[in-house]
Order: C-alpha cells, then structure tokens, then sequence
C-alpha cells in the first residue's frame, strides 16, 4: 500500500528532522534519496554532516541530485526524499524542463508502494526577489509544492520545529 506524505517549511524550519522522525520505529529497509550537489566546501560540509545524522539508523542513502525518480522507482519499504527544493534548483542549473520533471515525480509516486517521505521548501512567504531567475525558481517551487500535495495522503507545514497538518 502507497502512502505519501510532503513535509514542507522555510529554511532551518526543522522539516527534515521531522521527517527522518516519521522513520523512527519503522521495521525493515530505509531509503534516504539525497538530491545535493556539492558545488563548494560549505556544501560539502553539510552533505558530510547530514549523512553523519544518519549513520548508524539503517538507512540507506542514494545520491541523486538530477533523478531521484529512478532511485524512487527501486527504493522499497521507507522512503525519505530530501529535498525537492534542493533538486529543483539542480535542474534549473543544469537547464532541465521543471514542469517534466515535476510531472515524473507526480507518476513515480502514484505507482509507488511503501511508505514515500518528500521534503520541500515554502520559499514563498518572504520578500519577492529582485531578479528573474530568482522570481522563476520561487514559482515553479510553489507550483512543484501545489502539485505535491495534490498526490500526498497527507501534508505538514513545520515551523519552529512544529509540525502542522494541513492534509491527511
């Protein structure tokens, strides 16, 4: 049976600790499908520091900063995709088609069995950014974020640490 849940929140929110949460207890595989790229040490940092986090808790991790939807499709039992926002604005880089892509992930997890765990950013609560491409990533974010949650059994909107269910 598929169950989907989108975890979405601003930065330093504590959407991610909330979701690796929804893991605790689960019996059997768990798949961590990171989406980061390191593009400079302060990355790399982060990316060394998030798979220190889980080391030790059963997880398996698969990088996939450009497709996570093939590393979707293999993963079996709890599955935590972390992040959406991270991922997009990797396809944005690389000039990839969002609205395909978006669409993909949507398919992926309609066919999806297990548990599917999807982190996202809200980036539009604060100020409209002063340039295009920054005003382009904010909407397909929010697009990606609408389409997301139309496909979830059930969404949180985490801040301060809170989690809020919006659906479910």
């Amino acid at each position: 049976m598929r169950r989907v849940t989108l975890v979405l929140g601003g930065a330093r929110s504590g959407k991610s600790r909330f979701a690796e949460g929804l893991a605790a207890g689960i019996e059997g595989p768990k798949t961590y499908i990171a989406t980061a790229e390191a593009f400079d040490d302060e990355m790399r940092k982060r990316i060394a520091k998030h798979r220190e986090q889980r080391a030790g808790d059963g997880w398996t991790t698969i990088e996939a900063p450009l497709d996570p939807v093939s590393a979707l499709t293999g993963a079996e039992g709890f599955v935590l995709v972390d992040c959406v926002t991270v991922w997009l604005g990797n396809l944005l880089h690389h000039g990839r088609d969002l609205n395909a892509a978006v669409a993909d992930l949507c398919g992926a997890l309609d066919a999806a069995q297990g548990r599917i765990v999807l982190v996202s950013n809200e980036v539009g609560l604060s100020i409209v950014p002063e340039n295009a491409m920054a005003r382009r990533f904010r909407d397909e974010q929010g697009f990606a974020n609408q389409r997301l949650a139309e496909v979830a059994d059930e969404v949180f909107f985490v801040a301060a640490g809170l989690p809020l269910k919006l659906k479910g």
